[in-house]
């Protein structure tokens, strides 16, 4: 087969540029000279934007052809000979200030692109009114698909209330819709791929945008059409009511007038009968059909985008069509079609309808403005407005400090959003994926950009100006309460995670991690390359995708891509087609080659998240295809996946993985069963996963961790500080493992991260609690207290006794050598901040983490020399940093001190030998008075209640709080009591989530809970060589995806 190869186009030369070679090369420089850095900021081309998209200054051809070139894009990819046809009809038009370009009652019949000056397009109101829809800057144009479409059909319109004028002194280019016309007659075989381009880009920008966004359904179509008696269509030729009728009229014997050949429609046409009610077809249906009314009517509806109530549309009356935009584009259907009468229809399907359109192309034209006639005077307004844009990666769409002119929603592709902060230094604010809308609260409130935002990766958006977002205001008021909820629902988002940004407590993240939000929201794509060739590739892709399917029970993973065409025509065709998989699945794997072949190079490009594959027990070096994908300066975030043997060691050296990977943001240890390292051919390797797919996952396998991070389901275990009620925390795992829930990462403060610490290190209650109870009989050592007694300078002991019983546990481990991911809070009293500790020395930072003040001395970072003590001081239950971290559910436990208002009240001072002789002597009252461990919890408790209280009130976090008051910090010695009592309790509440339907609820897909697209559409995943058909409407082709 033939590997797809990319044609350069105009546009390609400026991918990887000189500059990102010379970044790679800085940083290889920096990496040798300060070892500081090793894990410290991102590399930059990661923060970093390019320069603006159309460079003119810089670019050797003119800006009239740079600009042309620029607009002509919505329309497809043009060859050169094409793209030079079409600008040969330039014209160019001074505008003095004020001169219109054009205005109501002329002909629709031209795309103006704006060379120098300003432009602005307005809509006139009923009242007279005008409203500024959008101001149109040079490079920018004016036109409408709609009317482009209407023109190259032979139905030109007028402009109705739609006109545009040059607000300054401005040049204008003029490309009129008749130099298309030429480029058919010249070029035929590109009449229909525009055509197609054209309604791919209404559905996927002007629909979706408007339904999916704003939340408009009626007012997108005109429900009133005039009714058309079948036998009248007869009169129309070439068109495709023509074809039909003809074909129906023979079926039924009436004429045998053919002025074509009717077996062009033989086994193509089926005449169906439906009774009342029956679900023609269903919203989200990828096998679409063409149907054709013969007598009754079909109701089409959608469904509203905040609930499950759909909306009737319009209705279709006998001698119309229906089907026809999902047919030509090749998209899911966007409506739901049913009988509510008896009804016959004509039906086409999609495949065999392409075949009628390859020998008779013009048939295109009328199935298409048959459906765009339906469209309201509202939608052919908007789409003055609203734009397409294709960004290529690394290009911003704004910067920071612009003018909000504008609202981008993101249809397909991923874009970070970077803030520059007073210091210079940048730091990742969010990340965008398909769906989401990026700077309506600027547009709306009229604030400059308060980041800058670029694409990871090749990316279509439609711009939605606030020109045009006005008019929709005043138009249909409704739309205000959508965006009322969309901007709630952010602002809600964001005050969850009040003091993880680093407003509240200063936080600041020990690793220096770049990213510290959840890097896997909302994730569309996620590319898998190895290290080197010894990974087994195919079965890690395999796996995963069967532990994804447990979540969405909807996933893909493509393999390879084998073209039987090479030309670059149809690069949008697989872009489209790849795109389509990322609307009906979940999440779409792509599998690299293990060098950088075109293929690698596409997968790389598709990519919101790439997995890079080693092996943990060989040695971290850098693969080939490594750096080269440094060399490319891919902006999309990487994770280090390291695969271990079931009976192998535990991970070690995971540090020498990640610093030679400073373009790593994270890590993740599998454990993987053995047939992942099975030898067998890739037909034995598929057979034996085939009888894999049919048994469900372990949900506790750490392919289902994976595949629960990529998909934002993370289940994060925290624990609480509070001495040696702690100790409960460890009945409570073994009633956390027992009932079935998974733990996919873990941290803590004080006592909970030495908890924390054990489990992500043994992942199993037995191992937990023999190596707890150890520790908590060492703790109860007078002898070592004692020994271990200093001057009270800083402290009343030394820590020495103290620090050899936490080494003796944790020995030499490192954070990132834990199976399950875990982090660690302390309090840096030198800078006043939170520590959040993801990498380094575990038993140091477990130390610091329960360094009580007076007892024992802060612990110095090794890395920075900064002061740590006990975490519980800024954080006793650190919730919101697993949310931070990814987390969609953070299962809490507190062991904190509570509120006590009956304590002995000694006078203005106290004598601690008076209290020594209330203690011994059994005749005395006896008094309660706190000591000094107990003073210091409580105090940790007082410093941390608000964030406590925001914590429990959070929806993201199921609180726990074990009975164990009665236990004082210093009761160690109790330590299987108090464990009894956390096992105890955790059965009956987990119990009670069980019955609740809690248990549910945090196992589902976080898309399923707030699924706001298409239908449940499900494509049955390739355990076996998966083809799929891609139809060119001139010639087919076939899409292979093979593994």
């Amino acid at each position: 087969g033939l590997v797809f190869r990319r044609r350069p186009s105009l546009s390609s030369q400026y991918r990887f540029r000189k500059r990102d070679k010379m970044m790679f090369y800085g940083r290889k420089i920096m990496r040798k000279v300060s070892v500081l850095q090793e894990n410290g900021e991102p590399p930059p081309s990661l923060l970093e934007a390019d320069l603006t998209e159309f460079d003119v200054k810089n670019s050797h051809l003119p800006s009239e052809v740079l600009y042309m070139l620029k607009n002509v894009r919505v329309l497809g990819h043009f060859e050169k000979p094409l793209f030079l046809e079409l600008c040969k009809h330039m014209v160019f038009v001074p505008l003095p200030e004020g001169q219109y370009v054009f205005r109501p009652g002329e002909l629709d019949n031209s795309i103006y692109v704006v060379q120098d000056g300003k432009l602005e397009v307005c809509i006139q109101e009923n009242d007279g009114s005008e409203l500024v829809l959008k101001e149109v800057l040079p490079g920018d144009s004016v036109h409408s698909l709609i009317s482009i479409l209407d023109f190259i059909s032979g139905y030109i319109k007028p402009f109705k209330t739609v006109f545009a004028k040059a607000a300054i002194p401005s040049t204008v280019l003029r490309l009129p819709a008749n130099a298309f016309q030429d480029v058919f007659e010249k070029y035929p075989e590109t009449l229909v791929r525009v055509v197609q381009i054209i309604m791919v880009r209404l559905q996927r920008v002007t629909f979706l945008a408007l339904h999916n966004y704003l939340g408009l359904t009626t007012e997108l179509f005109n429900t009133v059409s005039r009714k058309i008696h079948p036998l009248h269509q007869f009169l129309l030729p070439n068109t495709i009511y023509f074809i039909i009728l003809k074909y129906f009229l023979l079926k039924l014997h009436i004429s045998n007038f053919f002025p074509q050949d009717p077996s062009l429609l033989d086994d193509k046409v089926n005449c169906l009968h439906v009774p009342a009610g029956t679900l023609v077809s269903k919203q989200g249906d990828q096998d679409v059909n063409l149907r054709f009314v013969i007598t009754g009517m079909l109701h089409v509806y959608q469904r509203n985008i905040d609930s499950e109530k759909e909306t009737c549309l319009f209705i279709i009356h006998p001698g119309e069509l229906v089907g026809q935009l999902a047919v030509l584009t090749g998209e899911p259907l966007t409506f739901t079609i049913k009988a509510n009468k008896e009804c016959y229809f004509l039906s086409i399907s999609k495949f065999d309808f392409y075949e009628i359109m390859r020998q008779q192309p013009n048939v295109v034209l009328t199935v298409a403005h048959t459906f765009v006639r339906r469209m309201s005077s509202f939608v052919r307004q908007i789409d003055f407005a609203l734009d397409w844009m294709e960004v290529e990666a690394g290009r911003a769409i704004y910067r920071q400090n612009d003018k909000s002119d504008c609202t981008y929603i993101v249809l397909s592709g991923r874009l970070r959003s970077v803030i520059k902060k007073d210091d210079g230094k940048k730091r990742l604010a969010a990340e965008y994926g398909r769906g989401d809308l990026i700077g309506v609260v600027e547009t709306l409130t009229y604030q400059s950009r308060a980041t800058t935002v670029h694409a990871i990766r090749d990316s279509e958006l439609a711009k939605l100006p606030g020109g045009a977002l006005n008019f929709i205001k005043r138009r249909y008021p409704q739309v205000v309460t959508r965006l009322i909820h969309l901007l709630g629902q952010k602002i809600l988002g964001n005050l969850q995670q009040v003091g993880v940004s680093g407003h509240q407590h200063g936080v600041y993240f020990s690793s220096s991690k770049w990213d510290s939000g959840n890097p896997a929201s909302n994730l569309s794509t996620v590319t898998i390359m190895p290290v080197s060739d010894d990974v087994p590739l195919l079965t890690f892709t395999l796996e995963l995708e069967h532990a994804l399917h447990d979540i969405g029970k909807n996933s893909v993973s493509i393999n390879k891509v084998l073209l039987s065409v090479s030309s670059s025509v149809h690069e949008y065709r697989l872009s489209s087609w790849l795109g389509q998989q990322e609307d009906i699945h979940r999440i779409v794997l792509y599998q690299a080659d293990t060098t950088l072949t075109p293929w690698t190079q596409r997968c790389f490009r598709q990519a919101d998240c790439i997995l890079i594959v080693g092996m943990g027990d060989q040695e971290p070096s850098v693969g080939e295809l490594e750096k080269m994908l440094e060399n490319t300066a891919v902006r999309a975030q990487k994770q280090l996946v390291l695969l271990h043997k079931e009976d192998g060691p535990d991970p070690s050296r995971t540090v020498e993985w990640l610093n030679m990977r400073s373009w790593c943001s994270g890590h993740l240890h599998l454990r993987c069963p053995h047939r992942v390292f099975s030898r067998k051919s890739p037909e034995k390797l598929m057979e034996m996963y085939e009888r894999v797919f049919q048994k469900p996952p372990d949900i506790h396998s750490d392919f289902c961790r994976l595949a629960r991070v990529l998909t934002g389901n993370a289940i994060a275990l925290v624990l609480g500080g509070g001495g040696a009620r702690g100790c409960s925390q460890v009945g409570l795992i073994r009633s956390l493992v027992e009932t079935g829930i998974p733990v996919d990462m873990v941290g803590g403060t004080s006592i909970g991260s030495l908890m924390g610490a054990l489990f992500a290190e043994e992942r199993n209650y037995i191992q937990t609690r023999i190596r707890a109870k150890q520790w908590a009989i060492e703790m109860t050592s007078v002898v070592k207290t004692v020994l271990d007694l200093t001057y009270p300078i800083t402290s009343m002991f030394s820590g020495a006794a103290f620090n050899n019983g936490i080494r003796k546990v944790f020995k030499d481990k490192q954070i990132e050598d834990l199976w399950i991911p875990y982090f660690v809070i302390t309090t840096d009293i030198s800078a006043s901040a939170m520590r959040v500790h993801t990498d380094g020395s575990l038993w140091r930072y477990v130390r610091a983490s329960m360094t009580l003040s007076g007892y024992m001395p802060p612990l110095c970072d090794p890395k920075d020399g900064h002061l740590l003590m006990d975490g519980g001081y800024i954080n006793n239950l650190p919730a919101d940093v697993a949310k931070s971290m990814g987390a969609k559910v953070v299962i809490a436990i507190d062991v904190g001190s509570r509120d006590e208002t009956d304590l002995t009240n000694y006078g203005d001072s106290l004598s601690g030998w008076w209290l020594l002789w209330k203690r011994w002597n059994p005749l005395a009252t006896k008094v309660k008075v706190l000591n000094m461990a107990e003073i210091q919890s409580r105090l940790a408790y007082v410093s941390c209640v608000r964030q406590l209280e925001m914590v429990m009130k959070s929806d993201y976090c199921e609180y726990i709080r074990p009975p164990i008051d009665e236990y004082g910090t210093l009761d160690f010695g109790r330590f299987d009591e108090i464990c009894e009592v956390g096992y105890q309790y955790g059965q009956n509440v987990f119990d009670i989530w069980a019955n609740n339907g809690v248990l549910e609820k945090m196992m589902s897909d976080v898309q399923e809970i707030r699924k706001m697209n298409t239908g449940d559409v499900s494509l049955s995943v390739c355990c076996q060589i998966l083809s799929c058909l891609l139809y060119s409407f001139q010639q087919g082709y076939i899409c292979s995806l093979r593994n």
